[in-house]
């Protein structure tokens, strides 16, 4: 109960923290934002053994460069930087369906987490900056899919599950969970799009079944960097639910993809 307790705490400071930030204005988002990243950074850095601090710097360079000089007035930087955070994130894949027993050098160790994590915090800060608008709801309805998926997935899975969807990564995720936590997202993504007319329902409903299979690969690439790293958490930074990168493994991962089919939409439209 006391474990329940202080997870309960810990969620509502986050969710109270983050939509202060969304509310308050765009830089405080930013601001936020780029701490996170600073702190999922830290905590990779810690897993992984990488030393020094220039993946700090590059994250930061890069972040100046594409949150407040490139942005949306350019878009050739940001198809380029979007490339290569999904070839990342694709590599990242293939080293979590591999059976064999990878192992990344330091080169590889850094352009990962700059782009996987840097650039994953990158794109989610960007995705809410449409036609010269800070799309408040838009961007909180995507961390709200991302909540209700990871919360249906553990009440449906904990009711329900029987079949395991990754036992040699992660033992308690069923695809039981899996399948009830997308269920209950797309429901809440039709709900969403009678409050943010920017997405259609069903863009938001296609949005949403994006966000879940990338979400949960994301998490299940950071269960394998914790199970090859011999930790169980990322870190200690939030009592109850381990690191910041513990809380943020989904969003991060599924970022770029956001962005793209927000974009597709977009240009489609």
């Amino acid at each position: 109960m006391k474990e329940i307790l202080r997870r309960a705490l810990t969620g509502a400071v986050f969710i109270i923290l983050l939509l202060s930030a969304i509310f308050l204005n765009s830089d405080a988002f930013d601001f936020l934002l780029m701490i996170f990243g600073l702190a999922c950074i830290y905590e990779y850095k810690r897993m992984v053994g990488l030393r020094g601090y220039y993946i700090f710097i590059a994250y930061l360079i890069l972040w100046w460069i594409f949150i407040y000089l490139v942005k949306e007035v350019n878009t050739i930087p940001i198809n380029i930087l979007l490339g290569i955070t999904i070839a990342v994130d694709l590599a990242l894949l293939y080293f979590l369906f591999s059976k064999k027993g990878t192992t990344f050098n330091t080169f590889q160790k850094f352009v990962v987490g700059l782009f996987y994590i840097g650039g994953g915090c990158i794109f989610l800060t960007m995705i809410p900056y449409k036609n010269d608008e800070f799309a408040k709801l838009l961007i909180m309805g995507i961390f709200i899919l991302i909540w209700v998926n990871d919360s249906f997935a553990y009440l449906v899975g904990r009711s329900l599950g029987r079949t395991k969807l990754f036992p040699s990564v992660s033992p308690k995720k069923t695809i039981e969970g899996a399948i009830g936590g997308l269920a209950f997202t797309l429901g809440a993504a039709y709900f969403m799009a009678k409050y943010e007319p920017i997405v259609n329902v069903g863009q938001w409903m296609t949005l949403a079944a994006v966000i879940v299979i990338a979400g949960n690969l994301g998490d299940l690439v950071e269960s394998k960097l914790k199970r090859v790293a011999g930790v169980k958490d990322s870190g200690a930074l939030l009592p109850g639910h381990g690191g910041m990168l513990d809380r943020l493994d989904s969003l991060v991962f599924a970022a770029p993809f956001a962005y793209l089919i927000l974009n597709l939409f977009t240009n489609v439209s």
